[in-house]
């Protein structure tokens, strides 16, 4: 059975309709049944705004419109997103303007640091989780049963190369401490595609690649506009055509080829039908990077700093880990590169529709 992918063209006066026809077109009412509640995944990497870093506020406004539209119970669609030592979901939801609409349209924002968390066996073996917290995974316990909907963007990892709907759940299937898995993160995403066929009766993949995000991914990034939509039920196949469209084999890819292998979803482009726009010639050009941070963390976590990993990472010493990547991030790169890239996006046409969800 092959997937479907849908990827449209867009433009800003008619983004919020086009995400309306995207999702219609890629099936999302088949998929995602009225009945049974859907929690809309989020996508914060950064608690400032970033073009093509977080969930873009028109990507949020499109989704929850037309759900509603379409006659989803207001109470049945939860928004969620959760913290890392180095983003806070609350700040995050203001500065990237999820905020106004989600309240705009009578929904309630859970971060879910305020939510329940437990224990879960699962089933099927995992690659590498239960190596990393042998003393077992702790997962939201609402998440057990309900549909997700995966709000990713276009744009490429120091970790993974990629990153898309697959690594949005990274972000909501562990806690805070979800940076250990950084050493395996291509098995660590096969285990949550693993897991999330488990808890979830269906997935969802809603992306933006409005403006996506080239280079050292996924903050210190050069925004480039490209104008594309995507949907998918198959979290694997719209990861490997947003990969492709990047100038990436995507089976060369570890973590869509292994879940391509396991049958978690369909990663092979030959066996994946791509409906809307022709991406047979679509090349970005993009290249992956490590940031400085990056960098660093896979020096110590395989490099010849790795010695000292379980001192400098996995003890009360942490601390400066998070201490240091803010402090690069938001003392340095930020004032330094990444404000006048803002201001050159800011002077575009997607800049000046982010300057009116204020």
């Amino acid at each position: 059975m092959r997937s479907k992918v849908v990827v449209l063209k867009t433009r800003p006066e008619s983004v919020v309709a086009d995400y309306g026809e995207l999702m219609r077109r890629a099936g999302y009412r088949e998929a995602l049944k009225k009945d049974i509640p859907t929690l809309l995944k989020l996508n914060l990497s950064w608690t400032k705004y970033f073009p093509a870093c977080s969930s873009q506020p028109w990507q949020v406004h499109g989704v929850v419109k037309t759900m509603l539209d379409d006659g989803y119970p207001r109470e049945n669609l939860i928004p969620i997103e959760n913290r890392t030592v180095v983003t806070n979901p609350i700040k995050g939801a203001r500065n990237n303007r999820w905020s106004k609409i989600l309240e705009q349209y009578g929904l309630k924002y859970t971060p879910l640091t305020n939510v329940e968390w437990v224990k879960w066996e699962f089933s099927q073996p995992l690659l590498k989780l239960g190596e990393i917290f042998p003393e077992g995974i702790e997962i939201p316990a609402m998440f057990k049963g309900k549909n997700i909907l995966h709000l990713p963007t276009v744009k490429t990892h120091g970790h993974s190369t990629t990153t898309g709907s697959i690594k949005n759940s990274f972000g909501g299937l562990l806690k805070t401490v979800r940076h250990y898995a950084h050493k395996y993160m291509h098995e660590v995403l096969v285990d949550l595609m693993i897991m999330q066929k488990e808890l979830h009766p269906a997935i969802f993949a809603v992306m933006d690649g409005t403006v996506c995000g080239n280079g050292a991914g996924p903050r210190t990034m050069i925004p480039v506009e490209k104008d594309y939509i995507l949907a998918s039920s198959d979290s694997v196949s719209i990861d490997a055509v947003a990969a492709a469209m990047m100038g990436f084999d995507p089976m060369t890819i570890p973590y869509i080829r292994m879940c391509h292998e396991r049958g978690l979803g369909v990663g092979d482009l030959s066996e994946v039908e791509v409906e809307g726009e022709d991406i047979k010639g679509i090349n970005f050009g993009f290249t992956v990077k490590r940031s400085f941070v990056i960098f660093g963390d896979q020096l110590i976590r395989k490099g010849w700093l790795q010695p000292l990993e379980k001192i400098l990472l996995h003890s009360p010493l942490v601390v400066w880990a998070p201490f240091a990547s803010n402090v690069y991030h938001d003392v340095f790169w930020y004032p330094l590169i990444g404000k006048p890239r803002i201001k050159r996006f800011n002077q575009g046409r997607w800049g000046k529709l982010f300057d009116s969800y204020r």
